[in-house]
């Protein structure tokens, strides 16, 4: 079975061919295989961000190869990476990013709409059921603002869900939240890796948190240091 996620030799440059050329990430080697659970720790300004940034393909890495469920992300373009982003990578962040205009059970079908991935009864069927297996069955017509922090993370984490990506990727899930509340998503994220087999990589600062993970990885100055 291919690794879901491979990184060989990620550099990443800002500034390229200036005086002040920087060069933000030193050649990353990072597998990961399918179903894994992983955290990924380091101080502020290590280059955590820039390296969650190039995985989710959101931006390239200045030299290395990147490769997504098997597959190359060297030239291919951009409609090509949108397409494989959108159908392999699921976002979970800090703050939730709901859209408030819309309730819980909207925000949850958003990925599907803008993909045209399900015929809209289908997605709204999905997302009900994503909903119920967050513990939020209750709550699909609310709006953000009708909900705790706690309850608006787990409808992002079933948004996150809906294309039923391999891979989900989590900035900080529970870096906004009180200490129970942090505990019981974690607790969700590693349900939803054991039973339905999605490999999970978590930026966190939380290292109790993080020597809960399966597989860790500690970035410092643009290099892994370490894994525990």
């Amino acid at each position: 079975m291919n690794p879901i996620l491979q990184l060989k030799h990620i550099r990443k440059s800002y500034n390229i061919g200036t005086s002040i050329e920087t060069e933000i990430l030193h050649g990353i080697d990072i597998e990961l295989s399918s179903g894994s659970f992983s955290a990924l720790t380091g101080p502020s300004g290590s280059g955590k961000s820039t390296l969650l940034n190039i995985i989710g393909l959101l931006e390239p890495p200045t030299s290395g190869e990147l490769i997504i469920a098997g597959q190359s992300t060297q030239n291919i373009g951009d409609d090509q990476l949108t397409k494989l982003r959108g159908l392999n990578i699921g976002f979970v962040f800090q703050f939730h990013h709901l859209l408030p205009a819309f309730n819980a059970l909207e925000n949850v079908m958003m990925p599907s709409i803008i993909h045209r991935h399900l015929e809209r009864q289908a997605a709204e069927k999905r997302a009900q059921q994503l909903l119920g297996a967050v513990g939020l069955a209750q709550a699909l017509y609310k709006k953000p603002n009708e909900l705790s922090g706690g309850m608006q993370q787990r409808v992002a984490i079933a948004r996150a869900l809906m294309l039923n990506p391999p891979l989900v990727l989590a900035d900080e899930p529970t870096g906004n939240l009180d200490t129970h509340s942090a505990d019981e998503i974690f607790k969700l994220l590693e349900h939803i890796n054991q039973t339905e087999g999605i490999s999970f990589l978590i930026v966190t600062h939380d290292m109790q948190l993080a020597r809960r993970c399966g597989q860790g990885f500690h970035l410092v100055d643009g290099q892994l240091t370490q894994s525990f």
